[in-house]
């Protein structure tokens, strides 16, 4: 269990990155989701350990972040946005280095690298240089590389962003395997991935932990109240406008209201993705 109590973090720009974040997070796969700039990254670096809160409390396994940075390090692994790598180094090279950095012990350095690269579906590219690497096989070597020493909890910032269709679902087939028995904090503004991969969702907005819980206890508001109409509504102060797409060139809007908005509006199921809009709009009016 990680447990985050009242969580501030302010940069010297007068940015207030993190205002009072609480969360209790269990093991499995958990999404941090929100626009950009609404503090998940900043979130992820305070947890990874880069940088300190101005106040608050973070601790995992009774393991104090404030207190004991390097004992949570050791049972941390991290995959950043983005990261470089050594130009002239292979993948296998790589790894090792990254292994001894962590202190991963020599008489299980190779069978463990070794098990990781079969996992990570690199193993037949083990001994090219990861600066060849197309994104999706970056994106794997990045995970491979966190999942040195076994750690208990492993930290990613957008890790899809970036990859085609068929790279995202590799790696969501990957994130599925290792949340079983970790605790994997997965940051992204992608809501299809957090609807995909996470059963419990922290929103994050400007900095605020807008609300958590499993995806259904999220979406159950708005269960009844969401439509999908082909005619453009009134403005209405009981409806909301979630979204605006097209199909073959035909608009589509997915509305809020707690009553038929219009003639043709068909009920819908309410989505993770339509909770999220929900919230961006209420931000903004509020």
């Amino acid at each position: 269990m990680l447990t985050i109590k009242n969580i501030n973090k302010k940069y010297a720009d007068g940015t207030h990155a993190l205002k009072n974040v609480s969360l209790q997070l269990p093991t499995g796969m958990i999404g941090l989701l929100g626009p950009n700039g609404a503090g998940k990254s900043s979130l992820m670096r305070t947890l990874a350990c880069l940088q300190s809160p101005d106040d608050g409390q973070i601790v995992f396994d009774g393991i104090d972040l404030q207190q004991s940075p390097d004992e949570l390090r050791k049972v941390l692994g991290y995959l950043p946005q983005y990261f470089g790598v050594y130009p002239h180094m292979t993948c296998q090279a790589l790894l090792e280095h990254m292994a001894i950095l962590k202190g991963v012990k020599k008489t299980v350095r190779s069978e463990q690298i070794t098990k990781l690269l079969a996992l990570t579906n690199l193993s037949d590219v083990a001994h090219k240089k990861v600066s060849t690497f197309s994104g999706g096989m970056r994106q794997r070597f990045g995970i491979a590389q966190a999942l040195l020493g076994d750690p208990q909890i492993i930290i990613m910032d957008e890790p899809t962003s970036g990859l085609d269709p068929v790279e995202r679902e590799r790696l969501h087939n990957l994130l599925v395997v290792i949340s079983k028995e970790k605790l994997v904090i997965l940051s992204t503004h992608i809501v299809e991935d957090i609807e995909n991969l996470c059963h419990h969702v922290a929103l994050m907005i400007k900095g605020e932990v807008i609300d958590n819980a499993n995806v259904k206890t999220l979406i159950a508001p708005l269960e009844g109240c969401i439509w999908q109409t082909h005619i453009e509504p009134k403005p209405e102060n009981d409806i909301n406008v979630l979204s605006k797409s097209y199909r073959f060139g035909e608009p589509s809007f997915r509305l809020y209201s707690k009553t038929k908005p219009t003639q043709d509006a068909t009920l819908l199921e309410a989505t993770l993705q339509d909770r999220y809009f929900f919230e961006l709009l209420a931000k903004e009016e509020s």
